[in-house]
């Protein structure tokens, strides 16, 4: 059986990746050659949801397992990983070069809150499909109270 590694994350990991990715981008513009971290390709993403599940579908053909990461916190997923570029022979050259290779990324907010104790992930023929349980709207939390 292959596990798939998932993360969940809190609110300040989510803060911390999205001002280093600013940051990143600033740079950039200034000047395309200075790059902080390596470019990324964002793979394809459907997301579909029922009353009860919110479903990710993420295309990412070619891509081991051992090299796909997953953190996920109540309102983002975050999906990253490396695809491997195919060895060619040292007499080939490229044509047509449209299937991107190396580091991705892909971080999206979903439509509502969702159970971090309730996810299944599962990768299968390229994609990587996602369930995950909403959290239920009026949901009521118990607070036990110790005596002192």
């Amino acid at each position: 059986m292959n596990l798939i590694k998932i993360r969940i994350a809190d609110a300040l990991d989510q803060i911390d990746q999205e001002f280093e990715k600013t940051v990143h981008e600033m740079f950039n513009l200034i000047n395309p050659k200075f790059s902080l971290y390596q470019n990324a390709w964002r793979p394809q993403i459907d997301i579909y949801e029922n009353t009860e599940i919110i479903f990710l579908l993420v295309d990412i053909a070619g891509v081991k397992n051992e090299n796909l990461h997953i953190e996920i916190n109540h309102k983002t997923v975050k999906i990253y990983g490396n695809r491997s570029e195919k060895p060619l022979g040292s007499e080939v050259r490229y044509r047509l070069a449209e299937i991107p290779s190396g580091y991705f990324e892909r971080t999206v907010n979903l439509p509502a809150s969702i159970d971090t104790n309730q996810i299944e992930a599962v990768y299968k023929d390229g994609l990587l499909q996602l369930t995950m349980a909403k959290l239920p709207l009026n949901r009521a939390y118990k607070v036990p109270v110790r005596n002192i």
